[in-house]
């Protein structure tokens, strides 16, 4: 089965992010004054097979583990949707 995965990568809330802050910063000066806790992370998408949603899961975990997030300053969750055959449709889990 072909499942797609959605990667969330964000600093760890213990953390400072100076991206976020910077941004929180700089909106009121153009004209958006109502924000707060702005946090800047990175969304990964990919495609892969596997035999089922456990097995797909297992494989993203690993390859954020290893790859994807830095987990000592990093969170991150996964979303996985099973590719169906018909047109393409994806099945949200």
């Amino acid at each position: 089965m072909t499942f797609t995965a959605r990667i969330n990568v964000m600093p760890r809330h213990e953390l400072a992010d100076p991206e976020g802050q910077t941004i929180e910063r700089a909106l009121p000066r153009i004209g958006f004054e109502d924000v707060s806790a702005v946090r800047v992370g990175k969304r990964i998408e990919l495609k892969l097979d596997a035999s089922d949603e456990s097995e797909a899961r297992d494989k993203v975990d690993a390859m954020c583990e290893r790859m994807l997030a830095n987990t000592v300053i990093e969170s991150y969750e996964v979303e996985i949707e099973r590719r169906t055959a018909s047109a393409g449709r994806q099945e949200a889990r």
